[in-house]
């Protein structure tokens, strides 16, 4: 899992249009962003993934976050459908996965895919999140295309000065803390040779029903996260190898938890990168 991987760049990131909760701190220093990146990138070379790197498209804030550009599984990729902001990379995404040699399709236009983003492989299982950057009929089309059995989760919403849950004003959409699943799920073995999977999850990340599918599940064993260490620390937006798990170093928690499963854990200081709602899971696009 996780073998190959396609990154591009911060050369161009930016925080101009606030398209989701991470973007009130507006401040932000490109270059300690770059050497973030670099410093991510490193790491994954460490713990032994082969890194496929293309150029950041110029006209788009998001487009260190490859994560969202499709959803991949072989030979196939099913391509995102974003927000406004970051509509151009779209076309920009499915050629590069061309390029790749990857067949390609699109989720019906009139709904929302965000790519890997909201849909996490831990083998044949997929766990997928909606209501917020992700449709649950886009989910089940690539799911269909990519040959994995969809387990459909929600997050909990963000709130209003009312109470009540809250738009987005830059997107237009609803809008979380947890607007993609890779905020609150992490994928850290995928079940084989009779094995469980292990996955790391934040509870109270997501709606009752949700947490409710996710405790029943009986596929993977599970690692509980906290709310203050996936919110503030970005802890599940990770990558691991099943053998490594490159993470953040504000999870003291999750990564004394998987120490003691026998993982290596390896960590790095993102501040610059976390401000547009992403951390090292969202700028690595799976590939194998």
């Amino acid at each position: 899992m996780n073998s190959l991987i396609l990154m591009s760049d911060a050369k161009h990131f930016s925080t101009e249009q606030p398209i989701n909760p991470y973007y009130d701190q507006v401040d932000l220093d490109r270059a300690k962003a770059v050497q973030e990146h670099k410093q991510i990138h490193d790491l994954l070379v460490k713990a032994g993934i082969k890194i496929t790197k293309v150029p950041s498209p110029s006209s788009c804030q998001d487009g260190v976050y490859t994560a969202n550009w499709a959803l991949v599984r072989g030979d196939t990729a099913v391509l995102a459908r974003l927000p406004n902001a970051r509509k151009n990379e779209e076309a920009y995404a499915e050629k590069i996965l061309k390029c790749l040699g990857k067949k390609v399709y699109r989720v019906p236009k009139k709904y929302k895919f965000s790519g890997q983003g909201d849909a996490l492989a831990c083998g044949d299982l997929l766990f997928c999140g909606s209501g917020y950057r992700s449709d649950p009929e886009a989910q089940k089309y690539a799911a269909k295309k990519l040959g994995y059995k969809r387990i459909q989760l929600k997050a909990t919403p963000e709130l209003n000065e009312k109470g009540k849950p809250a738009t987005n004003q830059a997107s237009g959409w609803p809008d979380s803390f947890f607007y993609d699943i890779d905020l609150a799920i992490a994928i850290i073995k995928d079940p084989e040779d009779g094995k469980k999977g292990l996955i790391a999850y934040c509870p109270d990340a997501f709606t009752q029903k949700s947490r409710d599918k996710l405790e029943k599940l009986d596929a993977v064993d599970k690692i509980k996260v906290s709310l203050k260490e996936a919110k503030e620390g970005f802890a599940t937006n990770l990558v691991s190898t099943g053998k490594t798990v490159i993470m953040s170093n504000r999870a003291p928690k999750l990564t004394a938890s998987l120490r003691r499963y026998g993982l290596e854990v390896l960590t790095a200081d993102i501040t610059e990168l976390a401000k547009g709602g992403g951390f090292i899971r969202c700028i690595t696009l799976t590939l194998d």
